[in-house]
């Protein structure tokens, strides 16, 4: 990773040192998809989208960054080091709480046994919203790779998945608005959640009542991107990520010799009928505008080489996007199951587990993210994903309980590849030349959950930046979407 110095300038503005395209740059140099593009090409949301606020309107902002990003970026890697399990997260909620402490920031602890909520109460008089910011906490099993100065002191545990950057971003907005205070009306919440990869810590944190003292109006999450470069961002409307259930099937057939197959009913057989069978729930039962993914990921049964197997286990993965596509899944799943284990004279059952439901954004919401990025960013930054993600995210719990957004922002180095990115915002088709084609899916970038991943730290002043537009936007906001 690249090395950059701790503090700042103090007259230095993080996010204005980047290049700006809008700024510096004649309609006739930018992109075309940029340059040109009418609003009639935009998604319907993002063609009525009012004017967005001057950048001016965020001086205070680039005033507290250029004090305090050093201090950012030294919790940032503090947090790398402090890597822990979900469910284990007691190091780094120690960590948070002392900050807290010392900010003067009052809090909540335990909330789902190692999260806790901040709360930031403006003293300015007159009417404001409750907005609450979401940050997970917990890493990965995951052995890093590299020799990084502040790599994770806890072997085998890594933030993998860039919650240690989360945790930064939404501490640097945290101590922001507790600063400035005297000068705003509503509340700011800041919800630290555990165990976001695992067993799912959001909706723990709402049975715990984090989003009732005080009920939240709004809520903000972000995820970081390696396949985008620091300083794009990319928006989704409607749903961005998928539900997704946990599929266990239990064949039953009738043991006997293998050199005798008419005796007995081989289940292995059975459960090869079935995974076929189950290949035309995408391809024939869903229609091709809904999303839908039915992966198996394990088989077992059988005891020896000349034993027909009695019983076989199958489990694997559902992924859909909308309630009704779900629940058709899961219909077509047993009833195809069930038809076919009778009709090779077994028996089989169904159980599906359910994982988080499906995320999806307030659009509304989207729009006022969108408009408060462009002028912080540059149009060109802030790029729209054009489909959802069939991967899940937690953060779905809270879109349930209260309006809110949830975006990407790019933590990659220049060198990622940009046909591995979602298109700009507009967004124009191109015809990819034969090499691109065949290219296109190999990313010059470690993934997430990778022992590779590398986080370009100059997302941490675009993503805090914009946690605190934005968030100061939806105080302000009179109507509920």
């Amino acid at each position: 990773m690249t090395q950059r110095p701790l503090l700042l300038p103090a007259t230095d503005d993080p996010i204005a040192q980047r290049p700006s395209p809008t700024a510096h740059t004649s309609a006739a140099q930018l992109p075309a998809h940029t340059a040109a593009t009418p609003a009639a090409q935009l998604p319907a949301h993002a063609a009525a989208t009012p004017a967005a606020h001057p950048p001016a309107a965020h001086a205070p902002a680039a005033a507290y960054l250029s004090r305090r990003l050093g201090e950012i970026l030294h919790i940032r890697r503090r947090l790398h080091q402090l890597a822990e399990l979900s469910t284990l997260e007691y190091a780094t909620g120690s960590y948070i709480r002392s900050l807290l402490d010392s900010w003067h920031i009052p809090y909540e602890y335990p909330v789902a046994d190692t999260g806790l909520t901040a709360t930031i109460q403006g003293k300015k008089p007159g009417p404001g919203r409750t907005v609450a910011l979401r940050a997970d906490m917990d890493a990965l099993p995951i052995f890093e790779e590299g020799r990084s100065p502040f790599a994770s002191q806890n072997p085998g545990v890594m933030h993998a998945c860039g919650h240690d950057a989360h945790m930064a971003i939404a501490l640097g907005a945290a101590r922001y608005f507790k600063e400035q205070e005297e000068s705003f009306s509503g509340c700011v919440r800041i919800f630290f959640q555990p165990a976001e990869e695992t067993i799912g810590g959001a909706a723990r944190m709402i049975e715990a009542g984090c989003m009732e003292r005080p009920p939240v109006d709004f809520v903000t999450g972000l995820h970081v991107a390696p396949q985008l470069p620091a300083g794009d961002i990319e928006v989704k409307y409607d749903k961005m990520y998928a539900a997704s259930d946990e599929v266990s099937l239990v064949l039953l057939g009738q043991g006997g010799h293998g050199a005798y197959p008419e005796s007995g009913v081989d289940a292995i057989v059975l459960a090869a009928s079935v995974i076929a069978s189950l290949q035309t729930l995408v391809s024939r039962r869903v229609s091709p505008l809904d999303q839908c993914v039915l992966s198996f990921g394990t088989i077992r049964g059988g005891s020896a080489h000349n034993v027909l197997a009695d019983r076989v286990e199958l489990t694997g993965a559902l992924r859909t996007t909308d309630p009704a596509t779900r629940a058709l899944a899961k219909e077509y799943i047993t009833q195809q199951m069930t038809q076919i284990a009778a009709a090779y004279g077994g028996s089989g059952r169904a159980v599906f587990t359910p994982g988080y439901d499906a995320l999806v954004n307030t659009n509304s919401l989207v729009d006022l993210l969108r408009e408060t990025a462009i002028p912080l960013l540059g149009r060109e930054h802030v790029r729209w994903k054009e489909a959802p993600g069939m991967g899940v995210e937690d953060f779905s719990a809270f879109l349930q309980k209260a309006p809110g957004v949830f975006y990407h922002l790019g933590c990659g180095y220049p060198s990622a590849r940009a046909d591995t990115a979602s298109n700009p915002f507009p967004t124009e088709k191109r015809e990819d030349s034969l090499l691109t084609s065949l290219t296109k899916n190999i990313p010059s970038f470690a993934p997430l959950h990778s022992r590779a991943f590398s986080l370009n730290e100059d997302c941490l002043a675009v993503g805090v930046r914009l946690q605190i537009a934005l968030t100061e936007a939806l105080l302000a906001l009179l109507f509920t979407p």
